[in-house]
């Protein structure tokens, strides 16, 4: 049943409250209403504040209840909503319809947007977020790659948005765990002053693990404290008769000088064997002073976010290290050090002498050592520094990470081929 009611004729408030209290018994209510008629009642509103004079000086309190009462009444809507409504009126003279709803944003990345965002996670290995938009940026801005150009520009909480809300996102990505650092208690003899020279490194060792009481394989893991310049190594034990060939390698793939190595206080380390090859090497050692956890910080964040990440916790049997070290040496090193960007802090010290980094740049330990000042003087005597360059933009950031990914994939099958049943 449809009912039209005209209410032209009340036109004082002792009409309108003689109304109110008649109809005090009945409800009015009005469902499924559709734009044309939510405009029309919209009309009616504002008509009804204008003949009884709601917005008048002259109009006292207790008539604008009445009013409100009335419009309320017969509309059906709520307290608020007539209140909103009422403001609307007396901002812009008439009561529109909305055009937009409320809460919605325009679509600012696309599903190819979005993919390109998976396409690096996925090559990576799901970096932080300022470090993913440095590489998003270099793929357009270095390499040239036009499908980059919007995504290059998201912020980093809009990264982070997306690798929790967004369902493209959640169904096409591969790596969704979160790696954790791992910490060591490390004493300290003498902490190193680099100065901004690049050659001071910091060494630690992380063991892949016992199965039956039978050892897994050591990685060696060297960073520059400058330009976080990392090289890895794979090794069968830590003995002496392993480390000290081992050593001599990773020390000769830096391709700067190297003027500082520091350890812990391990004994792998801190014996006459590896005192000799650094004396040959004319390389100060220093190791870690007691009580003093953070000062070989560095390379030990760098064992939970690059050897724990790419390499996993499983045991992994000590015979497989000399195929380990060629995958580390021929695909790993340069994706490192061209093409994944790091987190490099500023430090700034308050009045009362506190200590605070902020880590808002991000490079990679190349541009980071092309960044110093004449950063040739620095290189071994036989690498020139176009030489570097052509090696870092011989392959975009991606496809560095995707071609890493394909042969760290052939080389965990092949460890499971070789692993004992």
């Amino acid at each position: 049943m449809k009912i039209t009611m005209n209410d032209e004729n009340i036109v004082s408030i002792t009409q309108l409250k003689s109304f109110l209290k008649e109809v005090a018994v009945i409800n009015f209510t009005i469902n499924n209403i559709g734009n044309k008629n939510k405009q029309e009642m919209y009309d009616w509103v504002g008509t009804v504040l204008t003949r009884f004079k709601y917005f008048s000086s002259k109009t006292k309190r207790k008539e604008k209840h009445l009013i409100l009462d009335y419009i309320q009444k017969i509309s059906g809507r709520s307290r608020p909503q007539i209140k909103r409504l009422v403001k609307k009126k007396k901002e812009f003279r008439k009561i529109l319809l909305s055009v937009t709803k409320k809460n919605t944003f325009p679509v600012k990345y696309s599903t190819t947007d979005i993919a390109r965002l998976i396409e690096t996670d996925n090559a990576h290995g799901r970096l932080s977020g300022p470090a993913t938009k440095r590489i998003m940026e270099r793929e357009y801005e270095i390499y040239g790659k036009i499908n980059y150009e919007k995504i290059s520009k998201i912020s980093i909480p809009h990264i982070y948005n997306f690798r929790k809300n967004n369902r493209q996102y959640k169904s096409a990505i591969l790596f969704i765990s979160k790696t954790q650092a791992v910490k060591r208690n490390i004493g300290e003899r003498k902490k190193p002053q680099p100065e901004g020279k690049p050659g001071y490194l910091r060494v630690d060792s992380v063991h892949q693990g016992d199965l039956d009481k039978e050892k897994g394989v050591y990685y060696i893991n060297m960073v520059d404290e400058v330009t976080q310049w990392e090289i890895i190594g794979c090794v069968e034990g830590i003995s002496e008769q392993f480390l000290e060939p081992l050593l001599i390698e990773l020390l000769e793939r830096f391709p700067f000088k190297i003027i500082n190595f520091h350890s812990d206080n391990g004994s792998e380390y801190i014996n006459y064997v590896v005192k000799e090859i650094l004396n040959r090497l004319l390389i100060n050692q220093t190791k870690s002073r007691s009580r003093r956890s953070n000062d070989n910080a560095l390379v030990e964040t760098k064992n939970g976010s690059i050897v724990r990440k790419h390499m996993g916790f499983t045991h992994i049997p000590k015979d497989n290290a000399k195929l380990i070290n060629n995958f580390l040496r021929k695909h790993f090193d340069d994706y490192l050090n061209f093409h994944r960007p790091c987190g490099f802090a500023t430090t700034t010290i308050n009045e009362k002498g506190k200590e605070t980094k902020k880590y808002d740049q991000y490079m990679t330990p190349y541009e980071k050592f092309r960044s110093l000042d004449n950063p040739q003087q620095y290189l071994k005597p036989d690498i020139m520094l176009k030489c570097l360059d052509i090696t870092e933009n011989l392959e975009s950031d991606n496809e560095s990470a995707q071609k890493m990914q394909k042969a760290k994939s052939k080389l965990f099958q092949n460890l499971t081929k070789n692993s004992p049943v």
